[in-house]
């Protein structure tokens, strides 16, 4: 069955609610847990699924991504067996406009989809954190003679409110609503406080797909998005169900994070780092798979003279050295310098990040390549980070971006 599968990865969003770390990069090109990127994640569920037919659709900024794909991802493919994970950039054979919705981005690629041949097809998003096995999907799909299938996830009611599409679903597990972000959410039952969320993982019948496709794309009225048109409209007239969330994390709660805002970049992040991260990435049973440069392993300096590196509940990439710094619940990616007399606490430094001496640093985000001089502090007045000209979120999260280099 998945030897008949293909997935389309949705990868070219602009991102507007990540910047400005998305100001020069793809969404799904956002590093992730320091040595990550998090696209790697989607990829790393198909790959363990046995899904190895995979097409990438990129529009925005995709640069990074094409380069990370092609070094890190590309060779763990073999065509002789089938295999591919092909980037396609917008091609533009329908006409010559951008991609208008999610729908019409697989649209304007049907021919590429058609010549695979494929029996089913998997949509998947790009910017998603998660651990899921999709062949338990395509089991789900097969055994209820489904002609769509969409994963769902179980969420408060307040969280779901114009955030996500929400679905309702009978006892046979078949979608009798969708509502996509809606202001009063259904609940799952009467004077329940948690709701259905689609995760934007869609199987479809290729067949049924190809026709549904063509027949949206000449709806005057379409907005020519999955959530928005076609399964609103499919459900009253198709076989469309509902499979709950299976959950590869080996952790009791079942873990998915949509990361399209800075907060909840921020909050997926921190799940990392501590005692008992949420989210795991050292189970060998569903490894998380990505590119890292050869470099040395992190290295923290030591000396009698009151200098001591160290960090705790943290994430440190190689390459890094800590010379007499100390960090606390962050993450450091590849080849960052925190020099004597610093500190680093609730922060996520990307690569090459060199921090000077008595920096005080909390609360931040910052971007690869961004120098920080001796005594700075950032994080502790949003009135001067923001005066220094960074951005700073309504929770007092302060963003550094790449742009920024400082003397």
């Amino acid at each position: 069955m998945k030897s008949k599968t293909i997935a389309v990865i949705l990868a070219g969003g602009k991102g507007e609610r990540l910047e400005p770390l998305t100001r020069d990069r793809a969404k799904p090109a956002v590093p992730f847990g320091g040595a990550y990127r998090i696209i790697d994640f989607t990829l790393s569920n198909c790959f363990n699924s046995g899904v190895r037919r995979i097409l990438m659709l990129t529009q925005y900024k995709s640069i990074s991504l094409d380069r990370h794909i092609a070094i890190g991802w590309s060779r763990l493919f073999c065509r002789e067996f089938g295999e591919f994970i092909d980037v396609v950039p917008p091609q533009q054979r329908i006409d010559a406009s951008w991609y208008q919705g999610t729908a019409d981005a697989v649209y304007q690629n049907i021919y590429s989809l058609e010549m695979e041949r494929p029996e089913y097809v998997i949509i998947l998003a790009g910017d998603h954190i998660y651990k899921m096995d999709y062949g338990k999907m395509l089991e789900f799909h097969r055994e209820n003679q489904a002609d769509l299938t969409v994963s769902v996830f179980p969420v408060s009611i307040e969280k779901a409110k114009k955030q996500f599409g929400v679905i309702e679903i009978d006892a046979n597990k078949r979608i009798i609503g969708f509502e996509e972000k809606p202001e009063n959410p259904k609940p799952i039952h009467d004077e329940d406080a948690l709701c259905y969320a689609s995760m934007g993982i869609y199987i479809f019948n290729a067949k049924f797909l190809f026709e549904e496709l063509c027949r949206d794309a000449v709806q005057p009225k379409s907005r020519h998005d999955f959530g928005s048109d076609m399964i609103p409209r499919v459900i009253r007239t198709n076989a469309v169900y509902a499979f709950p969330f299976n959950d590869e994390n080996s952790d009791v709660h079942q873990y998915w994070r949509d990361v399209g805002t800075l907060e909840a970049y921020y909050e997926a992040n921190m799940d990392l780092v501590g005692i008992e991260p949420l989210l795991n990435l050292y189970d060998e049973k569903w490894p998380i798979y990505t590119w890292q440069p050869n470099y040395p392993p992190p290295k923290f300096l030591f000396s009698e003279k009151d200098r001591c590196g160290s960090a705790q509940n943290s994430l440190v990439c190689n390459g890094t050295i800590i010379s007499g710094g100390n960090v606390q619940h962050s993450i450091l990616g590849h080849q960052v310098r925190v020099n004597s007399f610093s500190t680093i606490e609730n922060s996520i430094l990307f690569s090459r990040v060199n921090i000077g001496r008595n920096v005080q640093i909390r609360n931040a985000i910052i971007d690869r390549d961004v120098q920080i001089p001796n005594g700075l502090q950032i994080g502790f007045d949003a009135e001067m980070d923001r005066m220094r000209g960074f951005h700073v979120t309504p929770s007092g999260l302060t963003v550094i971006s790449r742009p920024c280099l400082m003397s």
